[in-house]
């Protein structure tokens, strides 16, 4: 299976996200004119590696053999490269790029799988080179799972990574023709996503993580607020830079159970900072715990995870 494998036609898609304190579960169908339902949103508490027990209690509960089924990789078992186009045929795409990636990830080339994303270019600027996302995820972190939804019988479809969840739910916010940026955080840090027109055209991890934003001390959340003001600040600097034919017309803060950032960041960025309630954009009438910020953050990436569409890239 490819990281980004097609997937079979079926109504919804039942996606999980894990995490130190367990796997979340949500199930989405997107509707016509409507909101996205939120069929359900389950979480089951334990450690890594889950037991099949943990998951095949999420089968029986949520009747996972009624819809597509993807997957996220936690941040430790991927990489994921913003790298020039090989001048190769389609076919000999991968492999170009697993050579290109063998000295620029942390694991030996060979023990990845490696799949690609494009990065549209500008439509009315001179030709320039193409670039690409690489993701080079580790074998035994793709096996693993395969492993472990094979052993209770679930089809999996995709295994996928955060930055297309996160892509998934900007595109339910963006305005035609610029760009959006938004941030969000969980256990394992935050993520910096710049998208325009549906497309991912930047990706940064940011070394806090939900937890330090809700520290106690004053003096502690200051410091991490002013390190992610600057990371921001250098982040845009370089997407306009690279990519000087869109404009980032707002940053969106996910919501992270916590008060303080929204204001911090208002304050002391160029652009407009907009705190996300995830109410606005999907349906939660039978999920009413997502009505608080709380449940939103720790279910914000299967959510984007299960908005995936039949035929979209990545």
């Amino acid at each position: 299976m490819g990281l980004f494998a097609k997937a079979k036609k079926h109504e919804g898609w039942l996606a999980t996200s894990f995490s130190a304190e367990g796997v979340c579960a949500a199930v989405v169908k997107r509707r016509a004119g409507d909101k996205p339902l939120v069929q359900a949103a389950v979480m089951y508490a334990g450690r890594k590696p889950l037991p099949a027990a943990t998951l095949e209690k999420m089968n029986r509960d949520v009747h996972a053999q009624s819809y597509r089924s993807t997957t996220l990789l936690g941040a430790g078992e991927y990489q994921l490269l913003m790298i020039d186009a090989p001048n190769v045929p389609p076919e000999e795409l991968k492999t170009a790029v697993r050579w290109r990636l063998k000295d620029m990830i942390d694991f030996p080339a060979a023990d990845a799988t490696v799949d690609v994303v494009d990065i549209p270019g500008d439509k009315n600027g001179p030709g320039r080179a193409q670039s690409l996302f690489a993701v080079a995820a580790r074998n035994s972190a793709v096996s693993q799972r395969q492993a472990l939804y094979g052993e209770c019988k679930i089809a999996l479809s995709v295994i996928d990574i955060p930055e297309m969840a996160q892509r998934n739910i900007a595109g339910l916010m963006e305005t035609q023709g610029r760009g959006l940026a938004m941030l969000s955080f969980d256990g394992e840090g935050g993520l910096l996503t710049v998208t325009s027109d549906g497309e991912l055209y930047l990706a940064r991890r940011i070394d806090v993580t939900v937890a330090q934003l809700a520290e106690t001390s004053d003096t502690q959340r200051q410091q991490y607020y002013d390190k992610i003001t600057l990371e921001l600040q250098r982040s845009f600097d370089h997407f306009d830079r690279q990519f000087h034919f869109i404009t980032v017309a707002r940053l969106v803060l996910a919501p992270t159970g916590s008060d303080g950032l929204h204001a911090y960041l208002a304050d002391n960025l160029y652009m407009p900072v907009e705190a996300l309630d995830l109410a606005t954009l999907f349906d939660f009438s039978k999920v009413p715990d997502l009505l608080v910020a709380g449940g939103q953050a720790r279910f914000f990436l299967a959510l984007g995870a299960a908005l995936r569409q039949e035929g979209m890239p990545a």
